[in-house]
C-alpha cells in the first residue's frame, strides 16, 4: 500500500512540474496578433500553428493525470481504519511514577519514600478561586 502511495505521489509531482513547464512555454492569445503584422515570432520549432495544438493537448493530458492522482491519493488517504477516541487520547502515554523525595534519589539509601499526597483542591475552576 505504501508503494502505491509513493508511486501516485511521484506521478502527481511529475505531472505538476510538467504542467508548470508547458504552461510557461505556451504563448498567450495576443502573441499571434504580433505575428500577423509582420513580427518574426511566428517561426518556431513546431511551425506557425503547430505548437498551440501540441502544447495545449499535452497540458490537458497532464492536467487529467494530475486530477486522477489527486483523487486516488485522497481516496487512499481516507481509507485508513479509524480507531475510536481522539488523537490526544491515543498519544497519551502514562509515565512511570518517579520517586521525587531527596532520600529516594540517593543511590544506596534505604529510606522509603512516603506516599504521594493528593491535593484536596479539585481541578475545576470553582475549586481554584481563593476563599477568605
Amino acid at each position: 500500500m505504501n508503494v502505491l502511495l509513493t508511486v501516485l505521489l511521484a506521478v502527481q509531482i511529475i505531472a505538476a512540474l510538467g504542467m508548470i513547464g508547458l504552461i510557461l512555454v505556451q504563448h498567450g492569445k495576443g502573441a499571434d496578433m504580433g505575428a500577423a503584422f509582420g513580427s518574426g515570432g511566428s517561426g518556431s520549432l513546431f511551425g506557425a500553428s503547430g505548437s498551440a495544438n501540441f502544447l495545449s493537448r499535452t497540458t490537458g493530458v497532464l492536467a487529467a493525470v494530475f486530477f486522477v492522482c489527486t483523487l486516488a491519493l485522497a481516496y487512499f488517504g481516507n481509507a485508513r481504519p479509524v480507531s475510536s477516541g481522539s488523537v490526544l487520547e491515543r498519544s497519551a502515554v502514562t509515565a512511570p511514577a518517579a520517586n521525587t523525595t531527596p532520600a529516594g534519589q540517593i543511590p544506596g539509601s534505604s529510606a522509603s519514600a512516603p506516599a504521594a499526597v493528593v491535593p484536596a483542591v479539585p481541578a475545576s475552576g470553582a475549586g481554584q478561586i481563593p476563599t477568605k
